[in-house]
Formats: structure tokens, sequence, C-alpha cells
């Protein structure tokens, strides 16, 4: 990872999380136990604290950053999906923020909730607990059921599992100039990330 201080104040990350080499972590960043921190995210203290509570993940490409004196807090199991931005706003314990979506100032998802890829979560707004929300600006277009909220628990326990495996699977190469004849595969996690999109997750009324 390439961490730097900022005005003297210095990342924080729990030796349990797993944070890639090519993310950046810039001043007042606190990473918690187990955390997944993907290739690419910045997360840039410099107006405003940056927190990820324990078991939350940061996926590739996401940023965070905040309005000054304002705060980014992901609760405990957040799950910020691939290229997601967050910008002084609190996600909810066990809440998912999707791919692309962006979600701005003093904005608040509530626990358990979904926040739909590429929505746009405005200033100020309050996605209640237990619910989903997609569009831009993103609205609230149902409740979830225990089922959803349980399928996104599973999806975020699969971060956990790679936070805890990932520094003994990933290791700096070169490329080879072709793919071995034999070439292994990489195995997948039992668990189906496509699911959602499978079941029309976000269409049903």
């Amino acid at each position: 990872m390439s961490v730097w201080s900022w005005d003297g104040v210095v990342p924080a990350v729990d030796p349990t999380a797993f944070v890639h080499p090519g993310a950046v972590l810039i001043g007042d960043v606190i990473v918690g136990a187990g955390c997944y921190v993907g290739a690419g995210a910045v997360l840039r203290g410099d107006f405003g604290r940056i927190v990820l509570r324990d078991g939350s993940n940061f996926q590739e490409t996401c940023v965070a950053h905040a309005f000054p004196g304002k705060d980014v807090l992901v609760e405990e199991s957040g799950h910020i999906g691939h290229g997601a931005v967050l910008h002084g706003c609190h996600v909810g314990r066990n809440a998912m923020v999707g791919m692309n979506a962006v979600v701005m100032d003093e904005a608040v998802i509530g626990e358990n909730s979904i926040v739909g890829a590429a929505a746009f979560v405005k200033a100020g707004a309050r996605i209640p607990p237990d619910s989903m929300a997609v569009g831009s600006p993103a609205r609230v277009i149902r409740a979830l059921t225990a089922d959803e909220i349980d399928w996104k628990r599973r999806g975020t326990g699969v971060y956990q599992q790679l936070a805890r495996e990932a520094a003994g699977k990933l290791a700096p190469a070169l490329p080879l100039d072709r793919p071995e004849p034999d070439r292994r595969r990489v195995t997948a996690p039992r668990y189906d990330p496509l699911t959602i999109e499978r079941r029309g997750f976000s269409e049903r009324p």
C-alpha cells in the first residue's frame, strides 16, 4: 500500500486487515480489523477522518473523501462495491453501496440497506434501515426481505474471508509470454456474486 501522513497524521491499519499494495491511504484514515481494501482504492483523510470499521470492505478503485470537518464512516460489515465514491457520508452496519454509486455529504445509509449500482445519493439524504434504494437521485423502492439481508451478509463474508487469505495468495509476478498448456484456473468462492442480478433483485416492486 502507499501510505502518506498529512500534517503529521498517519493512517492506522489493523494488522488483521488486508490493504492491497496498490491502494493509497492519506492522513486521518483508520482501517479496522478484518477489513479488505482493494487495488486502486484511495482513502484521502486530509479534510476529515475516514473510518472503515471491523469486517468492512472497500473494493477496487473506490474513493473516500470528506467535506472539510466531516468524516466518512463505514460501519461494521459495510460493503462498498467496485468504483463507488463516498464523500462525507455514513454507511450503516451491514449496508451495501453498489458498484459505481456515489454517496454525498451528510447522507446516511441505514443498517442492512442496499444502494443499487450507479445510484446517486444526494447530500443529506436518509436511506432508512432494511431498504433498497436505486436511481439518480436515489430513492427507496421497497423494503428488503430477511433473505435478501442474509444474502448481503453472506456476500460480505466472502470479502472477510478474502481479507484473511489475500496476504498468502497475492504475490508480485512477471507476466508469462504465453499461457501454460495445462494452466490452472483460479477457483472462485462458493458464493455467487451474480445471484442478485439473476434474481432481478433491484427490479422487483
